[in-house]
């Protein structure tokens, strides 16, 4: 695992000075809390601006933030994201000093803090993160700093701690005696190992929890069926193409000869090397090297067909016998962007490769560059036993993707249960694995139960090659007691905060995360003064599925340069975490929200109304005619406490003698939770009681409070999800500013999934339960291309036209054409009553008497 550094620096002026910077990491086990603290003064007699850039390593979590300028700390705290938005906004309000940390959504790689310094200032910056690290080798400090650096650093090394310093003078930092530029640009790395002495594993107690770690060597490999199933599309020309060549030369080169294997290239067609497996032996592992080789990418990008057909051919390996069963099988996917070609929804292409993968399969992807839908690649290889990462295009890309093949290049282990006496522990954290890679680690946390006496127990059973393992290992609950209390350095709730790291990554739980003063995606961290009026937020990551780094425990600052701005008005603070990116959507909503080819309940447009009748296996549509300024209902569901209704708004000028009007706001009201949600063309609002917080359409980011979801993407859509299983989709459709006539508008999407209860009601909400529609007597209309025929509903015959409406949620330009059949004058006979029955006073008001 990797620790980085930034450096500070200045932009454009000498009078700034950085006076002292300092990186601490104290390593109690596996668990690093690192220290990074900079301090600064500003010696001109004039504002001037500076950046703290910190880069943390995957896989951490920030737990605290300060600043102290000119005597005055700003202090941090974790709060639930949605209250620490709040009361950055009312700060911001206020006029007080107000920045923000953002996060990247996927690496949670750079820290950043811009801030205004008036002359005379000094400035202490100090971030403190934790990371739970894997482990291997012993204590070992590479020279990665060059020659200028040696005899700098110092190591002092007992039976059971180390301590490793680096601390070069002024004058050895600088690149030369007269040099006024800086040496220190590298990577400080230490690699270091803990004595390791039962194949069983470690298992520590300490302060009522346990962690078990659980890395064996000496074992044989089990062999492996490997497929490799490259992106040779169009955009893997040139640099990407060739380093990807070169990696998979590398990785062919390394297969064991019981290894079996084959490639499968795609671009909007799929080519097999081979269409079967085959012995990785030299001639085959050369064939398939030339065959790589060769390719010259072009085309689109046909990433569904191209798995299918991998998995294809491992389930023909295992119908055939030509599997080993003690192998492990795995597809690695290598990709740089979203699929073209073939089937284009990614949640149909997550359901098609779960339907037919096999259990026992693992998926691994590589995501190339900046243009791939990572999100998508992270969640279809978590849901199937693998890991996805992200590789930089560069010149680097080789090594990164040899990397990361050495991660899963040496399976030693399948089917991994490790146990404890029942009634022994509580809490505990996943403990049932698919695989073991050499090289990675296995760990599990827990707590112990408070009755429990003298000892811990646990059982490990796992298939090794050719055998099968069952281990067991015995600790002493007061074991590190000893050594921990005594030991200053010692963190005595490193087995806490492991437990909780492990736990938070797994489960994701809000209020664990503020117990133990964590910032995960639901929490926020606010930074404020002693008087507590002036603060910023800090945001987390969506990266939620990290697990436990594998490989090396290496402890590596990294220093490097930073950027500068300036304001002169007054001391202010903006935090980031990298570029913005545009996450995914919440695995509460992922199914419903991301499938367009779902059915649902929709207004869009001019308002039309979409419904959509699963059982009858029809599509009916209407449209509302009414005028700007009024409230229409679209479910009112008291049992439940939930309202949306949607306020019209009319188009610029009339058009053939009309008036269109469309949904300019939604609203939804949420009684149970008192939460109401005001979502219009300009922003998005949430109020809470007194709490009102705010999100832009021009930025992609989530509130979440009281379990209830909502989520924007950027000048796209906004879901609301309750309770991870009822969903709302709104759309925002921008039209040209100067447009004569037409003007910015929303569209509502409701799955029929949602869970109302019979007694909901409202244009939408009546449709549950579902009503008995008959079509018959189909017959041509006045226009060819539009039907009619005679639709029998709720006692009424209704004469209908079969027309085209618009889905626009994959779409949001042009939409997609959605076969329906049309019902006039206003939904009149179809819908209960007259539509002016659900007009409602407000926003977030029941309808009386449905």
């Amino acid at each position: 695992s990797n620790s980085s550094f930034g450096q500070l620096q200045v932009a454009g002026n000498d009078n700034i000075s950085l006076y002292s910077y300092k990186v601490q990491s104290t390593i109690t086990s596996r668990l690093a809390n690192t220290m990074v603290q900079s301090k600064v003064v500003n010696n001109a007699k004039y504002a001037q601006s500076l950046v703290f850039d910190v880069q943390i390593p995957k896989g951490a979590f920030i737990h605290n933030f300060t600043m102290n300028v000119n005597g005055i700390t700003f202090t941090s705290s974790i709060k639930e994201k949605s209250a620490a938005r709040s009361q950055y906004a009312q700060a911001k309000a206020r006029g007080k000093a107000a920045g923000i940390l953002r996060s990247n959504a996927l690496d949670m790689e750079n820290f950043k803090a811009e801030l205004h310094v008036p002359g005379g200032t000094k400035v202490q910056f100090e971030i403190h993160y934790q990371e739970p690290i894997g482990r291997k080798f012993y204590v070992h400090v590479p020279d990665s700093l060059g020659d200028h650096f040696a005899g700098v650093t110092t190591i002092s090394q007992g039976e059971k701690k180390a301590h490793v310093s680096f601390k070069p003078t002024v004058a050895q930092q600088r690149k030369c005696p007269t040099c006024s530029a800086t040496a220190v640009d590298g990577n400080f790395v230490v690699k270091y190992d803990v004595n390791r002495e039962k194949k069983a594993g470690e298992l520590e107690v300490f302060n009522g929890y346990f962690i078990h770690y659980f890395a064996p060597d000496n074992l044989d490999p089990l062999p492996k069926n490997i497929l490799f199933v490259i992106d040779v599309s169009g955009s893997m020309w040139g640099l990407k193409m060739k380093q990807t060549v070169e990696a998979m030369k590398t990785i062919l080169g390394d297969l064991r000869s019981e290894d079996q294997f084959s490639v499968v290239d795609f671009n909007h067609n799929v080519r097999c090397w081979r269409d079967n497996l085959v012995q990785a032996t030299p001639t085959q592992t050369g064939n398939a090297q030339k065959y790589i080789q060769g390719i010259q990418p072009n085309g689109g990008t046909n990433i569904n067909e191209a798995l299918l057909r991998a998995i294809f051919i491992l389930n023909e390996a295992r119908n055939i016998g030509m599997l080993d069963p003690n192998s492990v099988s795995m597809i690695v996917l290598v990709s740089d962007g979203d699929p073209t070609v073939g089937e284009l929804k990614l949640t149909t292409i997550q359901k098609n490769v779960k339907q037919n993968i096999r259990d026992d399969v693992s998926l691994f992807c590589l995501g190339i560059g900046f243009d791939v839908d990572y999100d998508f690649l992270e969640r279809i290889a978590n849901e199937n036993h693998g890991m996805a990462q992200r590789v930089f295009g560069n010149q680097d890309t080789s090594s990164q993707m040899k990397q990361f093949y050495n991660q899963v290049s040496t399976p030693l282990l399948k089917k991994v249960e490790i146990n404890y006496p029942q009634g022994s522990v509580l809490d505990v954290t996943q403990n049932s694995f698919h695989s073991y890679f050499g090289g990675s680690e296995i760990v599990v946390a827990g707590k112990v139960s408070p009755d429990k006496e003298q000892h811990l127990e646990s059982v490990i059973t796992a298939t090794a090659s050719n055998v099968e393992l069952v281990l067991e290992t015995l600790a002493d609950l007061d074991g590190l007691d000893d050594f921990l209390n005594k030991e200053k350095h010692a963190d005595p709730k490193f087995t806490e905060k492991l437990w909780a790291y492990l736990t938070i990554n797994q489960l994701m739980i809000l209020q664990m995360s503020l117990d133990h003063h964590i910032v995960t995606p639901y929490t926020a961290m606010l930074i404020q003064n002693p008087e507590g009026n002036e603060m910023m937020l800090a945001d987390s990551p969506k990266d939620h599925k990290r697990g436990c780094c594998p490989g090396d425990s290496v402890f590596r600052p990294n220093i490097q340069n930073s950027a500068i701005g300036i304001d002169p008005n007054f001391f202010s603070v903006a935090v980031s975490f990298g570029p913005e990116t545009t996450p995914g959507l919440h695995p509460w909503c992922q199914e419903v929200c991301s499938s367009a080819a779902s059915p649902f309940r929709s207004l869009d447009t001019d308002p039309h109304f979409f419904i959509n009748l699963p059982k009858a296996q029809k599509n009916i549509c209407f449209n509302i005619d009414s005028e700007p300024g009024k409230i229409l209902n679209l479910v009112s569901d008291p049992s439940s406490g939930i309202v949306v209704n949607g306020q019209l708004i009319g188009a610029k000028k009339y058009e053939n003698n009309k008036l269109n009007t469309y949904f300019g706001k939604i609203g939804f009201y949420f009684q149970s939770k008192d939460v109401k949600i005001e979502v219009s063309t300009e922003a998005i609002t949430l109020k809470d009681g007194s709490y009102s917080t705010f999100l832009s359409w021009s930025d992609t980011g989530s509130i979440i409070r009281k379990r209830l979801l909502v989520s924007v993407k950027r000048d796209s859509n906004v879901t609301v999800t309750v309770d991870g299983d009822m969903t709302f989709m709104v759309l925002l459709h921008r039209v040209w500013k100067n447009h004569p006539i037409n003007v910015d508008f929303l569209g509502i999407y409701i799955p029929p999934t949602n869970n109302f209860s019979s007694s909901a009601h409202g244009l939408i909400g009546q449709f549950t339960p579902e009503p008995e529609v008959q079509i018959s007597n189909e017959r041509p209309g006045r226009e060819p291309e539009k039907p009619v025929a005679t639709m029998a509903v709720k006692g009424h015959k209704l004469t209908v036209t079969r027309g085209l409406q618009k889905d626009y949620r994959t779409n949001r330009v042009f939409g997609t054409n959605v076969h329906c059949w049309f019902v006039h004058n206003s939904g009149k006979g179809f819908i209960d009553g007259h539509y002016r029955d659900y007009l409602v006073p407000t926003l977030y008001s029941f309808l009386k008497n449905p």
